[in-house]
């Protein structure tokens, strides 16, 4: 797909045109500027709740600490399944020996916690600028445990990665784990909630797709496993690592668009049926009626949002696949979708049900794209909170982008409530007018 520098919307779409075979004729324009985005280390307080016996250890400052505990609004009397390893001047300096110390909180940690079965050594951005290899601190430890708990690393490194990207680091530090398989299974990729894993499983079972697994799963010993015969489905757009690892160990991915909507999880279900050999016939008289029921459900919303013209900055990699929903499903208009990486192949079955009159753009130059913001005057803007109260102070109504991810929003059963999520700052703005 061809790619634009940002040169103005008008001139783009007037002369660029789509060379990609799967997509849609769109341009994309392609910005690298100031962006403003949470680091990885935010997707612990969603992955700590997934997996129920692992321990988050940051290895970071004071700072990372304070983001961690106001994203998840832990309280202090509270013993959440995260912390952070505090670097602090000796570690700078160098007077200290920072792996001694971290083995040190490691072990006072473990002593504390047996029921931990699995650790996360988490970068961030002080552990990078010291260069502390905590790759090798994790085989060290494993060496000195005996596996027990399992120590695995990974970084959330605002230097290294996005908002999303924590997660796909995560997963993708675990592939290298997973237990080996020449059975044929079925993987589902990327970090659901356990009330929409269990809904998930029931639509497999009644249309005949066994040995489903989930990665990550609620316990450490439930790693699904994977080998030639694996296919997997991505639940998530944003774990492009994690799929070629997956690849890497012989797994193939299904494609298809993403659980959002009635629309996207219809045809995430069908791709997966197709592929495990089930008939159409099976898979409408499965999914017809819980589609029914969900289409039904956004009645309310539609009503709210249809005509409404809305603009997403980038931040979740969310975007594309909520766009589609809320052009397709619910009407709205759609300005400009934002991402802050665009993979073409995991988003090709999402760029061909967007309207060709939606603007593409990948990357971020944020005064730029603040300056098309207040020009298409849009309804409704999607962000993330660092942008949002400025925004909301110029009159714009916006929706936080970090509650997409938290929030349980894949499924037939979730799609009144994402549709709710648009609808609500809307429905708020309009009470609040005199």
């Amino acid at each position: 797909m061809n790619e634009i520098s940002d040169i103005g919307r008008s001139a783009a779409l007037a002369n660029i045109a789509c060379t990609n075979a799967v997509a849609v004729s769109r341009p994309i324009l392609k910005q690298r500027g100031q962006r403003e985005v949470f680091c990885g280390l935010t997707g612990i307080v969603w992955l700590h709740r997934r997996i129920q016996d692992a321990f988050f250890l940051v290895v970071g400052s004071r700072t990372c600490a304070h983001l961690l505990q106001s994203a998840a609004g832990v309280m202090i009397f509270a013993e959440p399944r995260f912390a952070t390893a505090i670097i602090d001047e000796r570690d700078l300096a160098g007077i200290a020996d920072a792996n001694e110390e971290l083995d040190r909180v490691v072990t006072r940690l473990i002593e504390r916690r047996p029921d931990i079965k699995l650790l996360f050594l988490v970068g961030s951005c002080p552990s990078e600028v010291i260069k502390l290899d905590l790759s090798r601190a994790a085989i060290r430890l494993n060496n000195r445990f005996a596996a027990t708990p399992r120590v695995l690393a990974y970084s959330g490194s605002g230097i290294e990665t996005t908002f999303t990207e924590g997660e796909d680091a995560c997963l993708a530090s675990l592939v290298p784990t997973l237990p080996a398989t020449d059975t044929t299974t079925l993987m589902v990729v990327g970090t659901l909630a356990e009330i929409v894993e269990d809904q998930f499983r029931r639509y497999f079972a009644a249309l005949g797709i066994e040995n489903v697994g989930f990665l990550p799963p609620r316990r450490a010993a439930d790693m699904p496993p994977v080998g030639p015969n694996t296919k997997y489905l991505l639940a998530q757009p944003f774990l492009a690592n994690t799929a070629l690892d997956l690849e890497r160990r012989g797994a193939t991915r299904i494609p298809a668009p993403f659980p959002l909507g009635v629309e996207g999880t219809t045809a995430w279900f069908e791709a997966a049926a197709r592929e495990c050999g089930i008939s159409a016939a099976k898979t409408s008289e499965v999914l017809a009626a819980p589609a029914a029921r969900a289409k039904e459900s956004l009645a309310q919303a539609r009503a709210t949002l249809a005509n409404k013209k809305i603009f997403f900055f980038p931040d979740s990699q969310l975007e594309i696949p909520m766009a589609r929903f809320l052009s397709r499903e619910l009407g709205m208009v759609l300005t400009e979708v934002g991402t802050p990486f665009l993979h073409r192949d995991h988003l090709a079955e999402e760029l061909t049900l967007l309207p060709e009159t939606a603007f593409l753009s990948e990357g971020q130059d944020v005064d730029r794209q603040l300056d098309r913001c207040r020009a298409e005057k849009p309804d409704m803007v999607v962000c993330g909170m660092g942008l949002a109260n400025p925004l909301e102070a110029e009159g714009f109504t916006t929706k936080w982008s970090i509650e997409l991810v938290f929030t349980p929003v894949q499924g037939f059963e979730q799609a009144a409530d994402l549709a709710e999520l648009f609808a609500r700052p809307l429905r708020r703005r309009a009470a609040l007018k005199v």
